[in-house]
């Protein structure tokens, strides 16, 4: 059974389940990682016993706008419905907002994924995103 909180994980299990699914550009830079996620408005774990399996990290001003900054689920347990939970229990957390948005990977498998959970790409409604590196 998966058991869901809000709070912020220790530090060696975020990296290995950082590292489980390949995003190392968030691992190779210790302090960052600790510094983002304690910044985090809230942070909403998943774990099964002892071990996190999965998170959701969150930024919002919490009255207009709540930005989607990481949503990660242990490659083993994927498609066994965590990540929806995840974002489902964060969208019930912060109902009120109007916006919720995210940035992601352009693929079949993901725009699938977040459509599923009731996102739509900004094109749908005449928008268009920006990125500034």
């Amino acid at each position: 059974m998966i058991n869901y909180m809000w709070k912020i994980p220790e530090m060696d299990d975020l990296v290995e389940l950082y590292e489980s699914v390949g995003w190392r550009a968030y691992t190779q830079n210790l302090p960052a990682l600790e510094h983002a996620t304690k910044h985090s408005t809230a942070v909403l774990s998943a774990y099964d016993g002892n071990q996190l399996v999965g998170l959701a990290r969150v930024l919002t001003d919490e009255t207009t706008i709540l930005y989607l900054q990481d949503i990660l689920v242990h490659p083993k347990l994927q498609r066994q419905g965590i990540g929806k939970n995840l974002i489902h229990k964060v969208c019930l957390q912060y109902e009120t907002i109007r916006q919720k948005v995210l940035i992601t990977d352009d693929t079949e498998k993901t725009k699938q994924f977040y459509e599923s959970v009731g996102f739509n790409q900004l094109s749908h409604f005449g928008f268009i995103g920006f990125y500034h590196d």
